[in-house]
Order: structure tokens, then sequence, then C-alpha cells
């Protein structure tokens, strides 16, 4: 695989194993602190990984000590495009720019798995929840911290996202007293799969990609997108209706047949790529 995207200033891309992505936040002199030039780096990474039928799923993690302080409140930039408008619009445009990044991992076509290293906060924090997958290193920290700064801890997605892998009761202690807790705690709660090493989280990450890899691609594609679309729905039949024109149309690429083949011959099975 040559997957690659050019003048990138922010992050690093890079391809560990074949058809796997390795994203870096890549400004460790400020923990990885969040910018607009990162968000729309970011932005045109999770394009370019949904547009490449070879990429069968996507690692993040961060350079240095951490895998993102949040915000930088320093220098975060502005959205683009909000040179010249209100105050008011401005702000919203940030806002919006912040937060539909995630909205666009989340929707991703491929697997996306946080590799958190060290401190994990805010934006950051927000970030890893929008990942469908997450590991963390031993000296990992999480936490949902906005209300450190003086607003609310519902922002860029932490909101949906918590209550659906914690449950609303933690969810609730969490982001109403905006503490720090650790990779453990993280595991305990199920919000991280595995805790490991220093040093070692990109590894696991790349090792549960490796596993997604063996499957279907579009069969792949279409169990993300259906299972979180149905932790959604208002109802069984809902969820059902959903899973049933799902397999449907998986069942019409020809990977079925190759499954069976495969087991027959006593072999892997050659996917039809998307």
């Amino acid at each position: 695989m040559s997957f690659a995207i050019s003048d990138l200033s922010t992050i690093d891309v890079s391809a560990p194993d074949d058809d796997i992505v390795l994203v870096t936040l890549n400004r460790p002199d400020r923990l990885n602190a969040i910018t607009s030039t990162m968000i729309s780096e970011l932005e045109r990474v999770v394009a370019a990984v949904d547009l490449d039928p070879s990429v069968r799923a996507v690692i993040v993690t961060g350079a240095g000590r951490g895998f993102s302080a949040g915000l930088d409140l320093q220098s975060q930039g502005a959205a683009p495009g909000a040179d010249d408008v209100s105050p008011t619009v401005s702000g919203f445009m940030w806002q919006d720019h912040l937060a539909t990044l995630h909205e666009k991992i989340h929707r991703s076509r491929k697997p996306w798995i946080a590799a958190v290293n060290g401190p994990c906060v805010g934006g950051g924090f927000a970030m890893s929840l929008a990942c469908d997958i997450r590991f963390a290193a031993s000296s990992a920290t999480f936490g949902a911290v906005f209300l450190k700064v003086g607003v609310s801890n519902c922002d860029m997605g932490t909101s949906y996202f918590l209550p659906r892998l914690v449950g609303a009761s933690r969810s609730a202690e969490l982001m109403l007293t905006a503490r720090i807790f650790g990779a453990d705690e993280a595991e305990s709660m199920g919000l991280v799969i595995d805790v490991v090493d220093d040093g070692a989280v990109v590894d696991r990450a790349l090792e549960t990609a490796q596993l997604i890899r063996g499957n279907a691609p579009f069969a792949t594609w279409m169990t993300k997108e259906t299972m979180w679309q149905t932790v959604d729905a208002p109802s069984l039949r809902h969820a059902l209706d959903i899973e049933n024109r799902t397999q449907i149309m998986c069942s019409a690429n020809g990977d079925i047949a190759e499954a069976r083949a495969a087991f027959v011959e006593k072999r892997p099975p050659n996917w039809q790529g998307l």
C-alpha cells in the first residue's frame, strides 16, 4: 500500500503494515494540542482513507509523551472562512469546525482505533471517544475537562459518545466532576479494551487492526455503520430492519461464495475489494 498525504504540518501519516494507516498527532512540544490546522489536516485524512479501497483500518496516536491535551488555548487559530464575520458567527463556525471532525471519524467507512499514550483530555478525549476502539498505555490519563475553563463538558460529541460507551450514570459523574482518571479505571468501565506497557500501545492497536483486515472489506464497513446506527435505533424492529437490508447488500458481491469455497479448500478467503 502506498497511502500518502502531502503538506501536513501537525500530523504524520504512515503505513505500519499492509492496508493499515497510522495517524500520529505531531505537536509534541504542545502535548499535541489541537489547532484549526490539525483539524483540517485530520479531515483530509478521513476523506482520503474513505476513498482509498486498499485501507482497511486506521490507528491514531500521539507523538511524544501524550495523546492530546485538547484544544490549544494559545494558538488555536480560526475556522476556515471565519475571518470576516461577526464574533458570534465566527465562534459558531469554530465550534462546528471542531465538532464535525469527530462526526467524520465516527462516520468513516473504515474502523478507527485510538492508541492512547499519556494525557488524553478535553478535545483529545473527545477524539478518542469518536473512534471505534480504544487501547491505552499504562500511563494514559483521560478526562472531560471543558468545565475547568468555564464551559460545558457537553462538547465535541462527548455528551453523545460517552454515555453510549460507559453508561449515563458513570458519564454524569465523569462529566460533572471533570476529574482525570487513569488507564486501569478506563479499562474497568469498558472505555478501553486493554491496557499495555508504555511504548507498546500502537503495537497492541496494530494487532486488532490486523484482525479486522482479515475480514471482508464491504462487510466490515457495513458492520461498523450498522452497529452504530442500531445503537440509536428506537426499537428492536428498527434495528432488525436495518440489519436485514444490510445482509442482503452484503450477500450480493460474491464474498459469501468465496468464504464457502475457502472453507472447502482450507485456505484463507480472497475477499472482493470495495
